[in-house]
């Protein structure tokens, strides 16, 4: 039986949309190959919602059971995928970003002072955002963008973008790849094990996040009483 075959028969697959998805990652991997993977992975890194991260597993996890694709440049077009993408958010941000968002941000539910404390935490933490944003389901698409939007410097962004873009293709290629000999024909596994890396991280740094909130507020009320 043909390994598509074999993953559409034996894949849990919990609603027809995802059938719908799952089965256009496989046409674009199979007619594609390897642009396939770092297109996906750049539409997504360009802040539009795209199964970038899912394409990546599935073509890792394909050279693991059918070895037809090379697990080194399925990594490789999923770095240069991310740190294309990102860049293309990145200048959509910087160029009309702030200006999209000064105008219709309200239906957004973005206010000014959002924007204001937004540009400070960018000016301080600008750089581990773009790094750890990587790793983030939500913030992978965004966080290239709002970079551009708060005027991030692109030298400076283009550094820790690269870092993070060429460290999640290389950590979750070979997740994909090594949880594919474990695995074999049962890719819904992997997505659920990466789903829940990826939520595991977000929660780590929203709660650090949230701990540095709270001791600046600590520390402000002090000096404040004193």
């Amino acid at each position: 039986m043909h390994i598509w075959q074999r993953f559409t028969t034996l894949l849990p697959v919990p609603s027809l949309t995802h059938i719908d998805v799952f089965q256009i990652l496989q046409q674009a991997l199979q007619t594609l190959g390897y642009p396939g993977v770092a297109l996906f992975v750049m539409i997504e890194s360009s802040g539009i919602p795209f199964p970038g991260e899912t394409m990546l597993l599935l073509a890792a996890f394909y050279a693991a059971i059918d070895h037809q694709m090379s697990i080194v440049l399925i990594i490789i077009a999923a770095a240069l995928g991310a740190i294309i993408g990102d860049n293309i958010g990145f200048s959509v941000g910087r160029s009309g970003g702030k200006a999209f968002l000064t105008r219709y941000g309200r239906y957004l539910f973005v206010k000014p002072e959002h924007m204001e404390r937004a540009e400070q935490f960018f000016s301080k933490h600008g750089n581990k955002t773009v790094f750890l944003g990587r790793f983030i389901a939500v913030l992978r698409a965004w966080a290239a963008f709002l970079a551009g939007v708060h005027q991030m410097h692109w030298k400076t962004f283009f550094f820790y973008n690269m870092l993070g873009g060429i460290l999640w293709a290389v950590l979750y290629g070979l997740l994909g790849y090594f949880a594919g000999r474990i695995f074999h024909d049962n890719f819904a596994r992997v997505e659920h094990l990466a789903a829940i890396i990826s939520w595991s991280l977000g929660s780590l740094i929203v709660l650090g996040v949230a701990i540095f909130v709270i001791r600046h507020y600590v520390r402000s009320r002090c000096v404040k009483q004193q």
